[in-house]
């Protein structure tokens, strides 16, 4: 196949749409239709504007499934690589989905079944879980991704998405999944609602419920013209209600409300949104898919900045890896472009340099519209105004323009964005986002920048890095702005106990003193900012605190944890689980080669381990002490299997240093300083990933210190 021309575009606007559509649905999930038009009457706006939105289901499914067509050959992809899938990324019990009960939620359900040595797509069955639980919601909510990464060729989305549903659905719940999907991937080629619509129902069988549903919807609205889509939704509400459903959220009903939402707003993106809102029942998963579908449809173009401007680019997850957990939309955009590419064995003329560029952040602006979830602070009575723009770059076509409409002499402002984030930053705990940062000290920071001519007095800028604790800044030298674009650089030096919250840009006016009392226009511009290169630094878990979301979502500052008890006690991080494996992780899932090392004790229990190249809850390698006086390294893939060992005495009670070296697929082991394993993994190696901590059968172990330095090369 061959992408569109405009395949970037649409699968940002697409993107866009989608989590548009989750936030404008999130605050009044689950009410009625009576109730959203008592309170709101016709809704033309987010009926809830959020600080910065957490995590939610119908973001986290789309986003992390999709990580299946990187972690294996596309072309070899089973409903078994799928349920690996799930479980890789989703931690046991919390965040990324609703944990509603074994039988009362279907992906639980399935997550257990998968765990428990159900494969999929059994896992999700009719068979194992029974009809109304494997038919509810899920399966339609999480399949974006597989449209977005098939433009024109519904049939190929379908299939995909019915992989991946089977592991947590069957039935409609799978049909769900197969039309939504194939809807998304005919939005990038048609233009009509009523053949993409079409195109959903091609790939599903005629004589199900699902198919039934959708053409008596649609022969509704092509039977009764002129009728406003309040009367559709009374026939929808009689036909197709819940009242006629069991479960808890099944997915006719929703599905008869997206369809409706579709044809009544006849590609219009604020129309079809509104509507789909305001026929109520699971409100943020079908404005999320009708979201996408009309992304996709209209582009970013075709969405009004009263949608995006809010959003600004910003998105919160709830995966088991905390790096991956604050993103944005160019980069998940970025990402699934690559995705694509590796499925369709094509590339997209003009994008490669932004598709496989592997920097840890890479703002680029080159899809119209984005900002990348900058933020700005101005002690001064005016604002800046952040403006993605075609009228200068530093490469590409696109840049960022900077406008402050009334700057002083002397007065500064901040342009940056979150590296991590806390409580206070989020509204509510929406499916308990536990973050890690996603810069460290020891990285390096680029960008660009370029002064406008119209602007007389000069402009400092330096880079930032801000603690999360303090608030202390580290800083960069003064760079002076001028007419010519300008490469301003830093690396951030290496810190013990800094946990970096904020990456910036702090921007000094100056200029002559006789303009001190007079206030004048400022523009620039910026390009091409990146973050890249190694981690350097130590942390002491006297130092950590516990983030307190809610009284049940209580985590350890920088981890996210796959399950266990995780808590400060005396200085030192300590955990376990009374019979499950329990582990908790943090740093980045991009890291390569680095030397991990950490002071643990053994407190209860014979199997105490660090864990590296983390790459989910069943991709890892880890090392520790084990049963008969051994220190052991283990490799992780969907369990635990014991690479080497050797005979070390450890005792209870008794604090050890351990240190591991990863180089490309070479391992070295350290205790205490002295060599104890070396071992080349030629199976596949893991060749990047974040760290950790855990145990098993039922063990308990505390962690004071831990630090991650660059490997030294030869020579150096």
């Amino acid at each position: 196949m061959s992408f569109p021309a405009n395949y970037m575009e649409k699968l940002y606007g697409g993107w866009l749409g989608k989590v548009i559509g989750v936030v404008h649905g999130a605050n009044i999930e689950g009410w009625s239709y009576e109730r959203i038009e008592q309170t709101f009457g016709e809704i033309s706006e987010y009926p809830f504007l959020f600080k910065h939105f957490a995590a939610d289901d119908d973001i986290n499914g789309p986003v992390f499934f999709m990580r299946a067509l990187d972690d294996f050959d596309p072309q070899q992809i089973t409903p078994r690589e799928m349920g690996h899938t799930l479980l890789n990324y989703a931690a046991e019990g919390h965040g990324f989905f609703w944990w509603g009960g074994y039988g009362v939620s279907t992906e639980h359900t399935a997550y257990m079944n998968v765990k428990n040595g159900i494969p999929a797509p059994l896992s999700g069955s009719i068979e194992q879980n029974g009809k109304t639980t494997a038919e509810q919601i899920g399966g339609q909510i999480f399949s974006d991704c597989w449209g977005l990464v098939c433009p024109g060729n519904p049939a190929k989305a379908a299939d995909l998405a019915a992989m991946m549903s089977s592991v947590t659905h069957d039935g409609d719940g799978i049909r769900g999944g197969r039309f939504i999907a194939a809807c998304i991937a005919s939005a990038f080629v048609n233009s009509r609602i009523e053949d993409i619509i079409a195109d959903g129902l091609s790939v599903i069988e005629a004589d199900s419920d699902y198919a039934t549903m959708v053409r008596d919807v649609v022969a509704f609205y092509d039977h009764h013209p002129g009728i406003q889509w309040r009367e559709a939704f009374s026939y929808v509400l009689e036909k197709y209600g819940y009242q006629h459903y069991e479960g808890v959220c099944h997915i006719i009903p929703n599905a008869a409300v997206i369809v409706l939402s579709m044809l009544y707003g006849q590609g219009d993106f604020s129309r079809t949104i509104n509507i789909c809102n305001m026929c109520g029942w699971d409100t943020d998963c079908n404005v999320g898919n009708v979201g996408a579908i009309l992304g996709v449809l209209c582009g970013p173009g075709g969405i009004d900045r009263k949608w995006t401007e809010p959003i600004n680019d910003f998105v919160c997850l709830s995966g088991t890896i905390g790096s991956l957990n604050l993103q944005t939309i160019p980069q998940i955009t970025a990402y699934t472009a690559k995705l694509a590419c590796k499925l369709h064995g094509e590339s997209i003329d003009g994008w490669d340099p932004i598709i496989h560029d592997d920097s840890t952040h890479y703002l680029h602006f080159e899809l119209p519209g984005s900002t990348h979830a900058l933020e700005w602070t101005y002690k001064g009575n005016d604002r800046i105004i952040l403006t993605n723009t075609d009228c200068e770059a530093y490469r590409g076509r696109r840049s960022l323009q900077l406008t402050a409409p009334s700057v002083f002499t002397g007065t500064t402002f901040d342009l940056y964005f979150l590296t991590y984030a806390k409580p206070a930053d989020f509204d509510d705990s929406r499916y308990d986002p536990d973050l890690s940062p996603t810069v460290y000290p020891g990285q390096k920071v680029d960008a660009y920048l370029k002064l406008d001519e119209s602007v007389g007095p000069g402009l400092h800028v330096r880079l930032f890095a801000e603690d999360d604790a303090t608030g202390r800044r580290m800083y960069s030298e003064h760079f002076i702005l001028n007419g010519d674009w300008q490469r301003v650089s830093y690396q951030i030096p290496a810190a013990e106990n800094v946990m970096i919250r904020k990456l910036g840009l702090e921007f000094t006016v100056s200029g002559d003193a006789s303009l001190r009392e007079k206030s004048f226009p400022l523009k620039c511009f910026l390009d091409e900012w990146k973050v890249y290169g190694a981690a350097d630094y130590g942390t002491d878990f006297s130092s950590g605190r516990l983030e307190k979301w809610n009284a049940i979502h209580q985590t350890v500052s920088q981890l996210t944890y796959l399950r266990g008890i995780w808590r400060l006690e005396e200085g030192r991080l300590a955990g376990g689980h009374g019979y499950d494996i329990a582990e908790c992780y943090t740093g980045s899932h991009g890291w390569e080669d680095y030397v991990f090392k950490a002071r643990l004790t053994p407190l209860k229990g014979e199997h105490h381990h660090l864990l590296f190249r983390v790459q989910g809850a069943m991709r890892s390698y880890a090392v520790g002490f084990a049963p008969d006086h051994t220190l052991c390294l283990y490799k992780n893939f969907e369990g635990y299997r014991k690479l080497q060992a050797c005979s070390f005495h450890w005792e209870n009670r008794v604090e050890y240093e351990l240190q591991v070296s990863v180089v490309g697929s070479q391992i070295d082991i350290a205790v205490n300083g002295a060599p104890l394993l070396q071992y080349r993994d030629e199976d596949l190696p893991y060749l990047r990933g974040s760290i950790g901590f855990g145990n098993s059968h039922g063990s308990r172990t505390a962690y004071s210190y831990y630090e991650v330095r660059p490997v030294m090369k030869s020579g150096k």
